[in-house]
């Protein structure tokens, strides 16, 4: 795990004038890799690639980067892991494309499987997590590649006459020509998903490289040139092809699934350096960690953090299943104050507006195992391809019921609905949720009925869907000059032919969006800030490809969403210490913007700094703050958007207080 940059100028400088200017960007990623850094330029000054390194595999001088061949034709700066590389090397070894090796890193595996086989056959063959900027020197070429769901960051675009890439935005800042402009439709799609979805920046003129695709930049390319991504694997084709190939026995799918999952757990414990896990106690995890301490000689180290507030904190959740499993288990109670300590920290490790409030608890979880770790695996990923979340379970039955109501009918319900204030009806379904079956609990009933409310209007299925994965349904009204861009994920969906299962089209939206564009994106940061790898054996190749040919009810099952990975954590953890109502790694973002945090945020949102900054219609802003603080109308992740962004402004825009 490590942080890349570098600069690929095609009419070629002096080498000592790009080296500077690499080493600069990459000192700005230090915090990826605290280990090392170096850089390295052709003789013809056309190429500059810059590392800073995370040692993980092969702690050795063999394994630092930039990597060059043998031959001396290729040069790599990688970010990431090649889990299955040792398989990749007995099979380079079998058909005589094997060096004679230097050292025992994936870095070294990757540059021979490309050598061999070539970027796209050596991509498809690779099983794990990577963003890596490859130069060839017989070709005189520049390649950026990125894993399969986006675990690893990778922006690229034009600066001057250069092209630039690296794996975050905030270290194209040292080039000498930097001078950014914000994308106010990516400012725009951002509130609506409170983050920026691929392959938008909030710069305009970059982007993020897609996952699944990679880009070849020639010596011949012109400034300003766009440079239209390749894929080399599509999570789409996988579910479009899965519907032809169903599997129909839930015993043997449940057996295969444990093998896979098994299997990328496995490959995902090669580690040189100190490893554990995060631990919630729900299922996703709770799997994860059933599977590694069933392959290890040794407890486990495990890490989890809660809230005093009830309804929000899992700490509990998560001794209990350490204790079952006997893992080492080390656990933290956050407070207010914890928080308020962490939230200058977001806008630094972030440096685009990212408004998912789960990234405080993310990084306080990081903290806690980096000083223990260097290597945590995570349950990421379940969710999104086994139907997890409460809008998968009963996403399909709202169109059933509301879908065919006539316009009106429609409105009058949602008034109804409406008029039930939040508040009251949360406080109400946890008195209720006491006396019910924990399978039986609806979490923050009132905050549920917001979002039933919301999609009464809609017209079609992606369209109800779009709005519960939405914080802001009209962002265009929010945002100054706001307009929303074509999304990329958009035109995955758009482009199946085939008719899709309701759930099927909700949970590829999800991967194609929401996992690779918040979820993995606030790991990784939260993650890199403090110098700790994170793997996420969900994410797997075949266990991602196997997750597309199961039906829909072995995802959601008696109003349950992951019914299939339940029946192989089961195996491992007894059902009553799992089964409770879906929370999330969420925090009391509510009662929080009222009471602790209301100076910091009452200062982000004045009117005055709101005018001055130019990003946010002020009047509408003023107006749903003040319903927050004053009614029982909760607003707390809309605002937390605005919050986000006003900070990020403050810090990346040279906006001054």
């Amino acid at each position: 795990m490590c942080g890349v940059a570098g600069v690929f100028r095609p009419g070629g400088h002096r080498g000592s004038a790009l080296i500077d200017c690499v080493a600069a960007m990459t000192a700005t990623l230090a915090h990826r890799g605290p280990d090392r850094g170096d850089t390295w330029a052709d003789p013809e000054g056309r190429i500059c690639l810059g590392h800073r390194r995370l040692s993980i595999l092969d702690l050795s001088a063999a394994g630092a980067q930039p990597m060059h061949s043998d031959c001396g034709r290729f040069s790599v700066t990688f970010n990431g892991e090649i889990y299955n590389h040792l398989e990749i090397r007995g099979e380079l070894e079998a058909c005589g494309g094997a060096p004679r090796w230097i050292g025992s890193s994936d870095t070294e595996t990757l540059l021979y499987a490309i050598r061999h086989w070539g970027i796209e056959g050596a991509l498809k063959r690779f099983n794990g997590m990577f963003a890596f900027g490859l130069w060839d020197a017989r070709d005189r070429t520049l390649t950026l590649c990125r894993d399969r769901f986006g675990e690893k960051p990778l922006f690229y675009g034009w600066i001057g006459q250069d092209f630039v890439f690296a794996s975050e935005l905030k270290a194209f800042s040292p080039h000498p020509k930097w001078h950014p402009t914000i994308d106010r439709r990516a400012m725009t799609a951002f509130m609506r998903y409170a983050y920026v979805p691929a392959p938008w920046t909030i710069w305009e003129g970059f982007r993020k490289l897609v996952p699944g695709s990679f880009i070849t930049v020639a010596s011949g390319a012109h400034a300003g040139e766009i440079i239209q991504p390749r894929s080399y694997w599509s999570m789409r084709d996988c579910v479009v092809k899965g519907q032809q190939q169903r599997l129909n026995d839930p015993v043997a799918a449940a057996d295969e699934l444990e093998r896979l999952l098994s299997l990328a757990t496995k490959r995902q414990l090669l580690s040189d350096v100190p490893l554990g896990a995060f631990l919630s106690g729900g299922i996703d995890s709770s799997t994860i960690v059933a599977l590694m301490q069933s392959q290890s000689s040794r407890p486990v180290k495990t890490f989890s953090i809660g809230f005093a507030e009830a309804g929000f904190n899992e700490a509990d959740h998560a001794r209990r299943v350490a204790r079952h499993l006997t893992t080492d288990h080390t656990e933290m109670i956050v407070s207010p104050s914890d928080a308020r300590d962490v939230i200058p920290r977001l806008v630094e490790m972030s440096d685009e507006p990212f408004a998912d409030s789960s990234q405080i608890p993310t990084l306080l979880v990081a903290m806690l195992a980096r000083r223990s770790v260097t290597v945590s695996l995570s349950g990421d990923g379940g969710d999104e391809l086994f139907g997890g979340y409460n809008r998968h379970v009963w996403g399909s039955r709202l169109q059933a019921r509301f879908g065919s109501l006539p316009g009106p009918a429609r409105r009058l319900l949602g008034g109804i609905l409406g008029a039930i204030a939040p508040e009251p009806a949360n406080m109400l379904s946890a008195v209720v949720g006491r006396i019910l079956p924990a399978r039986y609990r609806v979490l923050r009933a009132g905050d549920q009925i917001v979002k039933v409310v919301r999609v009464l209007g809609t017209h079609s299925f992606d369209e109800m869907y779009r709005r519960l994965s939405s914080i802001e349904d009209n962002p265009a009204a929010v945002i100054v000059g706001g307009a929303e861009p074509l999304s990329w994920f958009n035109d995955q969906m758009h482009e199946i032919e085939e008719p899709l299962d309701p759930l099927d089209r909700m949970t590829l939206s999800d991967a194609l969006s929401y996992l690779s564009d918040d979820i993995l994106q606030k790991v990784d940061r939260a993650a890199m800030s403090v110098g700790l790898e994170t793997r996420v054996p969900f994410l797997d190749k075949d266990v991602a490809e196997f997750s597309c040919r199961l039906p829909p009810d072995m995802k959601v099952k008696e109003g349950r969403g992951k019914w299939i990975v339940r029946e192989v954590l089961n195996r491992h953890v007894p059902d009553k210490l799992t089964v409770r109502p879906k929370t999330g790694f969420s925090l009391p973002l509510d009662d929080w913007l009222r009471g602790p945090l209301r100076p910091w945020a009452s200062d982000l949102l004045s009117p005055d700094r709101l005018e001055r900054q130019g990003l946010f219609n002020s009047e509408l802003v003023t107006r749903i703050w003040h319903e927050h603080l004053h009614t029982s109308r909760n607003h707390g992740f809309w605002l937390w958007n605005v919050l986000m962004a006003q900070g990020w402004a403050d810090r990346w825009h040279g906006v001054a207080r």
